[in-house]
């Protein structure tokens, strides 16, 4: 049986806390890694990334699928590191388990991210999307709202673009505790994605919160 979307997912969300974000946190104190066209990788130079399944740095290239996250550093010249200390969540990989990867699963990962780093960017020009470790979702903060993209997790294992507000708001919008959540299946693209962006900051700005 060959490896599924979401083992390919936990895999690339591990390597996004182990390999870039972990090492990089250790050394700098920066947490925040970004989406490419190619993958995603390290805010900083020295650039470290993962890239169609394989982790990329200046030096070298190491194919992922089947190495443990510990001896994927060591061909890099990384050390590995948990952020457990750090945040409560994540994926929380050992740097023993073995990488699993699907070729096709991780093109779709990866599509996934950059179409919302793309819609985020439109959405709102002056902002910086970040690819967050913890939760692997590309997202920013406008407003005091947060607005993003997730490739899936355990509580989805479908990707969908989500609005975040500080405080609970109602009507048929808003279908989860944290805000409201839409499979990217039904958004379709990036202009569906800005679209649902756009609705859900009109909402927060017009309509009432639980609390009102």
């Amino acid at each position: 049986m060959g490896v599924t979307y979401s083992e390919t997912r936990r895999s690339l969300h591990a390597c996004a806390e182990l390999l870039l974000a972990g090492p990089r946190f250790r050394e700098t104190g920066t947490l925040r890694l970004r989406v490419g066209p190619r993958g995603f990788g390290t805010w900083e130079e020295p650039y470290v990334g993962q890239s169609a399944g394989d982790l990329v740095t200046d030096q070298r290239r190491v194919a992922l699928d089947g190495l443990t996250f510990e001896r994927a550093g060591v061909l890099a010249g990384l050390e590995t590191s948990r952020l457990d200390d750090v945040y409560g969540d994540g994926p929380k990989v050992d740097p023993s388990e073995t990488i699993r990867l699907d070729r096709q699963s991780v093109r779709r990962v990866e599509t996934v991210l950059l179409l919302g780093d793309g819609a985020l960017r439109e959405f709102r020009p002056e902002a910086q999307p970040v690819l967050w470790p913890e939760h692997f979702d590309v997202a920013i903060t406008a407003g005091g709202v947060n607005y993003g993209v997730s490739p899936g997790d355990a509580s989805s294992p479908e990707a969908y673009a989500y609005v975040g507000p500080q405080q609970p708001f109602t009507g048929d919008f808003w279908n989860t505790p944290f805000g409201a959540a839409r499979q990217l299946t039904t958004l379709r693209d990036v202009a569906g994605t800005v679209a649902f962006f756009r609705e859900g900051a009109r909402l927060v700005a017009t309509g009432p919160s639980v609390h009102d």
